[in-house]
């Protein structure tokens, strides 16, 4: 059995980074995936789970698993901690499991450098007015919110060329379609598939 592959993926806000990572999720049973849950010292928010949308912990035992450098990335956001475990994405992408790292290029940044076999996916809004318009039908936020995620869109969006695979999601379907053939290219290399069939090679390669 290959190794599993870790994926970067970033977006700004509202490109639909998390719609296409859990319909990747929910349509491509051909693979073994999972999402990274990052660790996060703030509290639970009401409709939240424990190790489903974060693993909440006591900020004495974060600052504990830098000390013994568990994190791929960490980052102090507003007194709270951040961060994503080393230790799991590792032992799942050892037991060839996808796994998609949802994060901000100054993370993805980070994570490249400590595993430099990993791939990176940027998702792109096709204009900045469909991006506010979607901003705007989510009906979260006020306006003075949206203005702030439009002007950090820009500055997350100048750092596309940084990534190995651009998507443009303009029409949701098309996005996700070339998101799967993104994985399924990455499992077709020589490596993963010599290590899937390696049974099968030595058969045909004996006498």
């Amino acid at each position: 059995m290959g190794k599993g592959t870790l994926y970067i993926v970033s977006a700004p806000s509202g490109a639909g980074k998390s719609s296409l990572i859990s319909a990747m999720l929910e349509t491509n049973p051909t693979y073994a995936m999972k999402v990274s849950v990052s660790h996060t010292t703030r509290g639970m928010r009401p409709g939240e789970q424990d190790g489903v949308h974060y693993h909440f912990v006591p900020k004495e035992k974060f600052e504990a698993l830098i000390e013994k450098d568990e994190f791929l990335e960490y980052a102090e956001v507003f007194g709270n901690y951040y961060g994503t475990s080393r230790v799991w994405i590792e032992e799942n992408l050892e037991k060839g499991i996808d796994v998609f790292l949802d994060i901000d290029w100054q993370g993805a940044r980070q994570i490249r450098e400590k595993m430099p076999l990993s791939r990176s996916v940027f998702i792109l809004p096709p204009s900045n007015g469909e991006l506010e318009r979607r901003l705007n039908a989510r009906g979260q936020d006020s306006e003075a919110v949206i203005a702030k995620r439009m002007a950090e869109a820009k500055a997350e969006i100048s750092h596309y060329d940084e990534y190995d695979y651009v998507i443009v999601n303009d029409d949701f379907d098309a996005a996700l379609m070339d998101f799967k053939a993104i994985i399924r290219s990455e499992r077709l290399k020589q490596d993963k598939q010599a290590a899937k069939y390696n049974g099968m090679l030595k058969a045909l390669l004996s006498d």
